[in-house]
């Protein structure tokens, strides 16, 4: 096996890259793609060890920022790649011309104890998500260490398509750098499967024929807890890029009628393709203005099942998007918590009586969660809690850790393996 030596060149790229990165006024990923397609003629090694790099520094940004103190702003970048390299790889493997003039630096960087750093830094989250999560869940720490490690990549079979177990057939026969791919079912959702590489998807026929689709187990579920029937009327009223649209879609068998609604139009544009290769013929996209848009109003109290797939924090995700701890704050907090509120009671206008509402996130905190269900219940007296567990054992589902004395849907990366998700099931008496 031929020894890593990581070139200067890998280093500026990086540094360079990082620069951007770490402003933090953008989604990682998207300035990566951009940056790459600035740079096409990296080579493919030289830029899969620098994406790596980028998302191991996001993931450890705040012990980063920490080792490094103090550096000076007009070396911070170069530094931080340094640091992050010599983290990843050990300093053994960074070229001699790589290093320059900065080895006692990242030597001093990489000696720093991170025992004596604050709790959060330790969590690698920012101050005031890491006192948020310590206070709601007796296990942060487990469920904060769980945040910092990559995330598998979670698959939906599209039953209209294909079943699971052909699905995993044809991956188990499929070879990635001379070796099989390994694949397995999930634990609790039916439809999925759990890769732990992440090959080229896009390129492959079971994607490109519709019988797969990327989407997080934990999703999945929620999808399963509107339970809906062939022949209903559905809306999934923050549909984005439609992956539990397109979930419904699949367990209603291509009957009744789902309408996707989003005032993200650009968000919205991104099911047409899934759409299409789906083979679903029962959604309905429409971008709309508002919550109270005509078209939403038309459809007041004639839905059998809403989703409520509400804006929040993300801060479930972050295994997949480690830089979104940095972009959001507690003032964006308060701003998508009064959406959450809103958006809920505009969707429960749809709701027909006897009918079902989910209201779901990605995220830990209970501001976002438990605290907007029991404030609508309270205003909402018509609409009663169901318990999830007995929603999901319904349909042969069992998932530790959900009872009664909980009735909400709780996925947590450390005990599940998912990312975190939280959903209510309420359904409407009257």
């Amino acid at each position: 096996m031929n020894e890593l030596r990581i070139t200067s060149l890998v280093v500026d790229h990086l540094a360079q890259l990082l620069a951007q990165v770490m402003r933090f006024d953008g989604p990682a990923d998207a300035v990566m793609s951009r940056y790459f397609k600035q740079h096409a003629k990296l080579g493919s090694r030289d830029r899969s060890l620098i994406a790596e790099a980028v998302f191991f520094a996001l993931r450890r940004y705040a012990s980063l920022r920490w080792m490094m103190q103090p550096a000076k702003p007009e070396r911070a970048a170069r530094l931080a790649a340094l640091v992050t390299l010599a983290r990843q790889h050990g300093i053994a493997a960074l070229d001699g011309r790589a290093l320059r003039n900065d080895e006692r630096a990242v030597r001093h960087a990489l000696a720093m104890k991170l025992g004596s750093a604050p709790r959060a830094v330790q969590s690698e989250v920012p101050s005031w998500l890491y006192q948020r999560v310590s206070r709601q869940y007796a296990e942060a720490d487990a469920l904060l260490a769980a945040l910092t490690a990559p995330a598998p990549l979670d698959l939906r079979v599209n039953t209209q398509r294909a079943s699971r177990d052909d699905v995993l057939g044809e991956l188990r026969a499929t070879t990635r750098l001379h070796a099989p791919l390994h694949a397995e079912s999930t634990p609790y959702s039916p439809e999925g499967i759990r890769l732990t590489e992440k090959p080229g998807l896009t390129r492959w026929p079971l994607y490109q024929d519709g019988k797969i689709e990327v989407q997080d187990e934990g999703s999945q579920l929620i999808a399963r807890l509107l339970a809906p029937r062939r022949g209903e009327m559905v809306v999934d009223f923050c549909a984005g890029a439609g992956g539990k649209t397109l979930a419904l879609g699949s367990l209603m068998r291509s009957t009744g009628r789902i309408y996707a609604f989003d005032i993200h139009a650009r968000r919205l544009a991104g099911l047409g393709p899934r759409l299409k290769r789906s083979g679903l013929s029962n959604v309905h996209p429409a971008a709309i203005a508002t919550e109270n848009d005509l078209r939403v109003k038309r459809l007041s109290g004639k839905i059998d099942r809403v989703l409520v797939d509400a804006p929040c924090s993300g801060s479930g995700t972050l295994r997949r998007n480690p830089d979104l701890k940095w972009r959001f704050d507690e003032k964006e907090l308060v701003r998508v918590n009064e959406v959450q509120h809103r958006v809920l009671r505009a969707a429960s206008r749809l709701v027909k009586p006897g009918g079902r509402l989910v209201y779901a996130t990605c995220s830990l905190l209970a501001e976002e969660n438990q605290a907007v269900v029991e404030r609508f219940i309270g205003e909402q007296p018509h609409f009663a809690a169901v318990a999830a567990d007995e929603v999901l054992r319904a349909q042969g589902i069992e998932i530790p850790g959900l009872d009664h004395s909980a009735p909400y849907f709780v996925m947590l990366p450390h005990l599940h393996a998912t990312d975190g998700f939280f959903a209510a099931v309420l359904q409407r008496r009257t």
